[in-house]
């Protein structure tokens, strides 16, 4: 599942006539440089949720033939559901197996091919979630969870030794049991509920990562990828 539905308050005006997922880096727009990640390496049946002009991501898409997917979307209010809620409500288009979600507003050079070994390890424990962690950013240097040495997150521990959670995760459809469809529900705190528990699982990335949240952070990138594909 590739989270779409966000408003992108923080990279408006660009947003105000484009939903933040179509915005163009390098030559594409966001979204299409996961759409392309995955299926080079297989995965192919792919949800998407949407809710600000979510209808011109269904125009640019389409059902995903021009990329070699099946694109199935989950659509929202114009406020959306967050990302928990979002995710709930497509649950049934996403099947009762462990799923890669993925924030559509980031880029990442993570091979998704990985994520088929992670839905493994979440059938043979008693994790119901995995993230991705990345070293923090500049604009989030308290980072997010603890990471330690079992594989495990913890909400605790100062930021010294906190990672940031990079919007690339593997969920079993239990964690998101009793929420119903069209619930708008935040999902930090049902990490940090399930960490408490011990059911969140995590690794550390080390390539290259970006939350493109805002213009600046955008141009970045932009460059940095036009300048790798000369």
């Amino acid at each position: 599942m590739i989270l779409a539905a966000g408003r992108g308050e923080r990279m408006r005006p660009l947003t105000d006539t484009l939903p933040k997922p179509l915005l163009e880096v390098g030559g594409k727009p966001l979204i299409v440089w996961h759409i392309e990640r995955l299926a080079k390496v297989g995965i192919t049946d792919i949800v998407i949720n949407h809710a600000w002009l979510g209808h011109k991501i269904e125009e640019t898409l389409g059902n995903g033939n021009q990329f070699g997917v099946a694109i199935q979307y989950s659509p929202e209010a114009p406020n959306g559901l967050e990302t928990a809620g979002g995710i709930a409500n497509a649950l049934p288009l996403l099947g009762e197996q462990p799923f890669l979600v993925i924030n559509g507003d980031i880029w990442c050079d993570w091979n998704p091919m990985q994520a088929v070994a992670i839905v493994d390890r979440l059938h043979n424990a008693s994790a119901q979630a995995w993230l991705l962690m990345v070293n923090n950013p500049p604009h989030h240097p308290e980072g997010d969870f603890h990471l330690d040495q079992r594989g495990l997150l913890h909400n605790n521990g100062d930021a010294a030794n906190k990672l940031t959670f990079s919007g690339i995760g593997v969920y079993h459809p239990s964690f998101f049991e009793g929420l119903g469809a069209q619930q708008s529900v935040p999902l930090a705190p049902l990490l940090r509920l399930a960490m408490q528990n011990h059911l969140v699982e995590g690794d550390r990335h080390t390539g290259q990562w970006v939350d493109v949240g805002t213009p600046d952070r955008l141009a970045l990138l932009n460059r940095q990828l036009n300048a790798q594909h000369q």
